[in-house]
């Protein structure tokens, strides 16, 4: 029988954790969170806010059988490691374990790793330490926040206009994105001309007028300074200087998410979702073994032990001049409790390597994560940088090369980074000052509006903004598409007509509160909180005896969008039909709601797609309740046959189930033949 009990949040962790630490162990998973706010007591927040915002916690669903478990084992053990994630979030979620355990200080230890692999399990375990309490009243002051924000503009949201949603950090974003557009919209462009000198080995474009800077507006005057020139060049000056190119700090969160929609096209979710996996393990020849350290950090700093063992790594592969300084963050503020940098677990485990056990998209992201870090410690490159000023008629024109002299970390990073030489001609050994130009350009432009946001420009500005966590970035993006407040259009967020609305009325009301100040000093309250210097009870006191009169006065000076009338009368009581919004999306209904309560049936086409394999009805394209299409029998509830995928009307030759569709593959939906 194991000694003691391990538990951690993922499944995937338990095995080799456990094989990590032997026989006296038994490493179980509670599967994340076990417990969250119930939706008891005032306006359902799950607060008592009369009572020091005191939080009534309930089982999450499905989660009693795992507790029960978790319990039981438990009483097997003489002691408990709590050994979730190591964040706030992970401190908060060992916290609840710890209480639904019902374990005392003597019966538990919190151990913390950030990442899993032997050598960093097994010196976690040495280390164990109690919860952290001040982290978890920062993690449970966000939480509490969160709900009452979320529920309370929600609801008045939901009652006001076309919207569903709104929230602390989401509704900010959403009004950047607004912002934005805004200004794109009011942008008048501005008209300008530039003129370029061609010679045969480069061009050099005109910048200046009697050393001044100098500004061609429209064609006109274009043409008058083609006019002024000749198609002769003096060479005015040649400026060669050496310049140092420096690597790049490892990854944070918010900079892995960014360089994986510039580089790879990955959008948030799906970063996440890819490095969580490199995180928990890699199953490869003879372990599994997590290839990177957590993914959920704001810090750049890197374990003495790496930063050594890639010293040595650099030495032996590429040369000892190739060795580099350990990047230092300048950011005091916010580095989320001392975590490491995104880094490879071993600097050894290269992507080439442990390729064959990779899916394409992780190992494309493996690979980027590992030259990243590995080009943070190597030598600055060094460029020579050539600047040639031209005089032609006290007209100056302007050419630019540059030539890497030491690659330096450009030795491995050159595919993330684009560093060409551009060559000039050896200019100032002509014996020669004067250059010829048989073809002198002009070109009209346009001044271009602000860009739009990407995924990755946004996360940037975010982060710059001190807005969110990194964790809640990818979860504020889906919310923001999938509310229907803003769509990607070429990758870039655009706003609907209805997350116009949602940012305006939110900021009639509630300007002082749903802005980046304001949330952005949150986050420093939060940051203070988990340092200790900061009281959470007095934190949400303050936040809700502003918000909540600003929420009561909404509810009362907020008009309430008229609904779209469908020119139909109800049946019933004669008063019109208005089209009205709802769970599962738009429906038509009575405007007298709720005393007269008529429900438009709406007529939809029946789609038959084959026989029932297993009676005489159809199989029919159908709706779920949440609006998914998927197949199933006409004769439902007497038969249940159903599928998720387009049923395609033949058998499998191996099992005689259906074939079906399957993302433009024909496959068996009972067994594992593919035609």
């Amino acid at each position: 029988m194991s000694k003691n009990l391990v538990i951690v949040e993922s499944p995937s962790k338990t095995k080799p954790i456990e094989k990590y630490l032997g026989s006296d162990y038994k490493v179980l998973s509670s599967k994340g969170h076990v417990r969250d706010l119930s939706t008891h007591g005032k306006y359902g927040l799950g607060v008592d806010v009369d009572n020091d915002f005191k939080p009534d916690y309930i089982t999450m669903k499905g989660k009693k059988s795992v507790i029960d478990e978790l319990k039981k084992e438990a009483k097997k053990v003489n002691h408990v490691y709590l050994a979730t994630d190591p964040d706030r979030e992970g401190e908060a979620i060992s916290w609840h374990l710890k209480k639904v355990l019902d374990l005392s200080d003597s019966d538990y230890d919190r151990v913390v790793f950030n990442e899993i692999t032997k050598n960093a399990v097994v010196d976690a375990f040495k280390h164990s330490r109690k919860i952290d309490t001040n982290l978890v009243n920062s993690q449970e002051t966000r939480r509490i926040l969160d709900r009452i924000i979320g529920f309370r503009l929600s609801r008045l949201i939901q009652s006001k206009t076309d919207g569903s949603s709104a929230g602390r950090v989401q509704s900010v974003a959403l009004k950047l994105i607004v912002d934005r557009e805004r200004e794109i919209m009011a942008f008048n462009p501005e008209e300008y001309w530039t003129i370029e000198a061609v010679f045969p080995e480069f061009s050099a474009e005109l910048f200046n007028y009697n050393h001044k800077d100098f500004k061609i507006k429209n064609e006109i005057e274009a043409n008058e300074v083609l006019n002024n020139l000749s198609n002769t060049f003096n060479i005015e000056s040649v400026d060669k200087k050496t310049r140092q190119k420096q690597s790049k700090p490892p990854y944070t969160t918010s900079t892995l998410q960014q360089d994986a929609s510039n580089k790879l096209g990955f959008n948030a979710r799906k970063t996440m979702q890819i490095s969580q996996k490199l995180y928990e393990g890699i199953e490869l020849e003879s372990e599994t073994v997590g290839l990177i350290t957590y993914m959920r950090t704001d810090s750049i700093r890197l374990s003495n032990e790496f930063i050594s063992s890639t010293y040595k790594y650099i030495e032996a592969k590429y040369g000892k001049e190739y060795i580099g300084n350990v990047k230092i963050s300048k950011k005091t503020e916010n580095v989320q409790d001392a975590h490491e940098g995104i880094r490879p677990t071993s600097i050894n485990r290269s992507p080439e390597s442990v390729k064959p056990f990779l899916s394409n998209d992780e190992y494309k992201l493996y690979k980027m994560i590992y030259y990243r870090a590995l080009s943070s410690l190597m030598k600055n490159a060094t460029t020579i940088n050539t600047t040639v000023i031209f005089d032609n008629n006290n007209y100056q024109f302007k050419a630019t090369g540059q030539v890497i002299d030491f690659d330096g970390y450009l030795k491995v990073y050159k595919d993330y980074e684009d560093v060409k030489d551009t060559m000039l001609p050896p200019l100032d050994e002509y014996n020669s000052k004067v250059l010829v130009s048989k073809n002198i350009t002009k070109e009209q432009h346009f001044t271009n509006p602000p860009a739009r946001y990407t995924e990755a420009k946004l996360i940037k500005e975010m982060e710059e903004l001190g807005i969110g966590r990194p964790s809640t970035y990818a979860t504020t993006m889906d919310i923001i598409k999938k509310r229907g407040y803003a769509t990607l259009v070429e990758k870039k967020f655009v706003p609907t007509e209805t997350g116009f609305e949602i940012t305006d009325k939110l900021q009639e009301f509630f300007s002082h509160l749903i802005n980046v100040e304001y949330t952005a000093n949150m986050e420093t309250d939060l940051d203070k909180i988990a340092d200790g210097n900061q009281n959470h009870i007095k934190v949400l006191r303050d936040f809700y005896n502003e918000f909540e009169p600003s929420v009561k006065n909404a509810f009362e000076a907020m008009p309430k969008k008229e609904a779209e009338k469908t020119g139909e009368d109800c049946p019933e009581c004669g008063n019109p039909l208005v089209v009205r919004k709802g769970k599962y999306g738009e429906f038509t209904a009575c405007s007298n709601y709720p005393k007269c309560k008529y429900i438009k049936q709406e007529e939809r086409k029946v789609t038959e797609v084959c026989d029932c394999p297993k009676c005489d009805g159809k199989i029919i394209e159908k709706k779920s309740k949440k609006g998914k299409i998927f197949y199933g029998c006409n004769n439902y509830p007497k038969c249940k046959e159903a599928y998720w995928y387009m049923p395609t009307g033949e058998k499998c030759p191996d099992c005689g189930s259906m074939l079906i569709n399957k993302k433009d593959k024909i496959k068996c939906s009972n067994c594992d033949y593919e035609k």
